[in-house]
């Protein structure tokens, strides 16, 4: 395995600019109003449509879940379950090997991966301001190091191009080759169930020679090289990548078994849509029982539900934020109400934006479910009497 030294430089650049005034800052302040409102009605939004996305969702996984008819074998299409919703697991199959003509790499796989890498210069700054004589100054500290990089970066972007100038482009692209065929015994996968076959592994280069001679294998790469060792700017290294491996290797062992859930259609495996408007293709690696299916179904859907909430949570929380950041800058000049005025907003849209986002929420739910409606919105008025309870007697008066 080769390894490179790397270089490291730096350097450091100060601007300052005037302090801006009240005008200036009641500006900026007033564009960021703008932008909060824009934020604060995508959370709405993004809030209703994730309750309804997740309640279908849970439904017509109930439905599959109902439907669903396990294969007694994968080696024959039975007519009885046309245009039924199946359940196999099996072993994956293509039709013919994987090549890329380039390197000698060959392999039975679902999918086969070129990753090229590229050693380049790379740019980090980090930055520091403070008040100088009525100024405020930037600090910016530039360092440069090389690295391998799959993608092109652009030295036309850094502070300081001189001395760390990286190449426009890569003289080897990287490529994903998909198996144009690929089964489960007699069943041919549709292209949105190859689409869920991506565990990919490295495939080992040990038993393949060098390809050309300008070319060096190293460890699980190919070097385009003068000196792997001590690389320059400029120079590549290849690897590879299998995912779905659908025959049996002597030095990758036996082909991958994968569990399929999807619609019978002769001998294919396609979409299943649902009377709730989903559409059920499932495929998961190793061979598993159809309720384990499901509930890892179940697991990812409340999952995702609870990562878009806190998102549309947060939108809220922004948005709000900043539609009232014009208080905080009215009374900035003075540092002990600025402080106090700053807690006070926070606390502020951080209850706002939770009674809404629950009151949202309770919204989506009275289709589906109204008794949990009810109860969301009963506790979406909890954040704001908890604050109020908060409120000294004399400000409540």
């Amino acid at each position: 395995q080769f390894s490179d030294t790397g270089s490291r430089k730096e350097h450091v650049k100060i601007t300052s600019e005037s302090k801006p005034g009240f005008l200036e800052r009641l500006s900026e302040t007033s564009g960021g109003m703008l932008m909060g409102l824009v934020t604060f009605l995508l959370s709405f939004y993004l809030l209703f449509t994730n309750e309804g996305r997740a309640l279908r969702t849970a439904k017509s996984l109930d439905e599959g879940l109902s439907l669903v008819m396990p294969l007694d074998s994968i080696h024959s299409v039975s007519q009885q379950n046309e245009a039924r919703l199946v359940h196999l697991a099996g072993p994956l199959s293509t039709s013919k090997p994987l090549f890329d003509p380039s390197y000698g790499v060959s392999i039975q796989a679902v999918k086969l991966k070129r990753n090229v890498e590229m050693y380049q210069w790379v740019e980090y700054e980090d930055s520091t301001e403070y008040e100088e004589n009525g100024e405020i100054k930037k600090e910016t500290k530039y360092s440069y190091n090389t690295e391998w990089k799959s993608e092109v970066v652009n030295s036309r972007n850094f502070d300081r191009e001189i001395g760390h100038k990286n190449p426009s482009a890569m003289a080897v692209e990287s490529f994903t080759a998909v198996s144009p065929n690929v089964q489960v015994g007699s069943f041919v996968l549709s292209e949105g169930l190859v689409d869920k076959i991506d565990n990919f592994k490295q495939l080992s280069l040990s038993n393949l020679e060098d390809p050309h001679a300008d070319v060096t294998r190293g460890g699980d790469y190919f070097y385009h090289s003068e000196n792997p060792r001590r690389p320059e700017v400029g120079d590549l290294r290849v690897s590879f990548f299998y995912a779905g491996l659908s025959g049996n290797d002597p030095h990758l062992g036996s082909a991958d078994k994968v569990t399929v859930i999807a619609r019978q259609r002769g001998n294919q495996l396609v979409p299943y849509h649902t009377k709730s408007g989903d559409v059920l293709q499932i495929l998961y690696p190793g061979e598993i029982s159809v309720e384990e299916v499901f509930q890892k179904e179940h697991e990812s859907n409340t999952m995702k539900t609870w990562a878009l909430r806190a998102a549309g949570w947060l939108a809220m929380f922004v948005g709000i934020s900043l539609m009232t950041r014009i208080f905080y800058t009215l009374v900035d000049w003075f540092p002990v109400v600025r402080d106090l005025v700053n807690i006070g907003l926070k606390a502020f849209a951080f209850c706002l934006a939770s009674s809404l986002s629950l009151l949202t929420i309770s919204i989506g739910w009275l289709f589906y479910r109204p008794l949990w409606a009810l109860l969301i919105g009963l506790l979406s008025v909890v954040p704001i009497v908890v604050a109020k309870s908060r409120v000294p007697p004399k400000k409540q008066q």
